[in-house]
């Protein structure tokens, strides 16, 4: 059942093309040590508007929460400061080779210590949904509200400290499938995940790590639910990131999360993307990776392409 749509290839090749493109356009790299933080990150903090470094604030994940694609990280979303508010919008497209998902919504950063996001996530079966009898295209549909505190460190202005920025987060997960997600072994179509992220940045090797720890029952994200015939309860997921920054407004990267295994009807692997985020401006982000989410219910491999453009300020 794993049919490889034709069109997909030139979309990849698509998408890696851009990628290179940006490293060509971009300027050479760069020793970023001179961009170390005064208290307040940059002047336009005095002036209320969106203070914080290029980049400093991640993208947004599927799930809505400031980090990167597959991964929160400590970061409060938006370039406001702890004087100001910022916010962030994106439609994110994940398209491997027997779905898609469009993931959209916005977030909101007070004063650099409290995150407040909404996502919906919309999942296209395309042709594995005609194989198990749902319709070619059927679409499941869930939403996700997300809060994230920051509780110590600061990723960027404590370059003097080895202590990272910490945050902890919940993402509360609803999906409109109960009656579907019931017959394929899944306990809830609602669910909350509990997390602790640790983001450091260290300016003058122009680099960024992350390690997030994650208490969760949802199967593919919550798209197939909460729970499962195999298992049922929270298990301890590891997620992590790492990023490099070639230039002010250019970074490249990889992720890596684990999955629970709950469900009977498929073995559930673990996700990872290799990607190229780009600035042209500060208000305006693009990210384009290659993904491989592994076995999706009857479909093995699912690899292919992520892209996601925010705007914030």
């Amino acid at each position: 059942m794993n049919q490889v749509l034709p069109y997909r290839m030139p979309r990849l090749q698509l998408a890696l093309g851009v990628s290179l493109a940006l490293l060509a356009l971009s300027a050479p790299a760069q020793d970023l040590s001179s961009l170390e933080a005064p208290a307040e990150e940059t002047i336009d903090d005095r002036n209320g508007t969106s203070g914080k470094l290029l980049l400093t604030g991640g993208v947004t994940q599927v799930e809505g929460a400031a980090g990167g694609g597959l991964t929160p990280w400590a970061v409060i979303g938006g370039y406001g400061t702890r004087n100001q508010i910022g916010g962030n919008a994106y439609f994110t497209r994940v398209d491997v080779d027997d779905y898609s998902l469009d993931s959209y919504g916005a977030l909101v950063g007070f004063y650099d210590r409290v995150e407040l996001s909404v996502a919906r996530n919309e999942f296209d079966t395309e042709n594995v949904g005609a194989a198990l009898g749902l319709g070619r295209g059927f679409t499941i549909k869930q939403d996700v509200f997300g809060v994230k505190v920051k509780v110590a460190g600061d990723a960027v202005l404590e370059q003097d400290s080895m202590l990272p920025q910490i945050a902890i987060g919940a993402q509360y997960k609803r999906n409109d499938q109960g009656a579907l997600l019931a017959a394929i072994g899944a306990k809830d179509d609602s669910g909350v995940d509990v997390y602790i992220s640790a983001t450091k940045l260290f300016l003058s090797q122009s680099l960024l790590l992350n390690g997030t720890v994650r208490f969760t029952e949802a199967n593919q994200f919550g798209i197939l639910g909460f729970g499962g015939d195999k298992h049922d309860g929270y298990e301890a997921q590891f997620e992590a990131s790492a990023a490099y920054l070639v230039t002010r407004n250019l970074a490249i990267g990889a992720e890596y999360r684990t999955k629970p295994d709950n469900l009977n009807i498929a073995v559930e692997d673990d996700a990872f993307d290799v990607f190229v985020a780009w600035a042209p401006v500060k208000h305006v982000s693009l990210t384009v990776a290659y993904v491989d989410l592994g076995n999706i219910v009857i479909a093995d491999k699912q690899r292919g392409v992520y892209a996601s453009l925010q705007v914030g300020f």
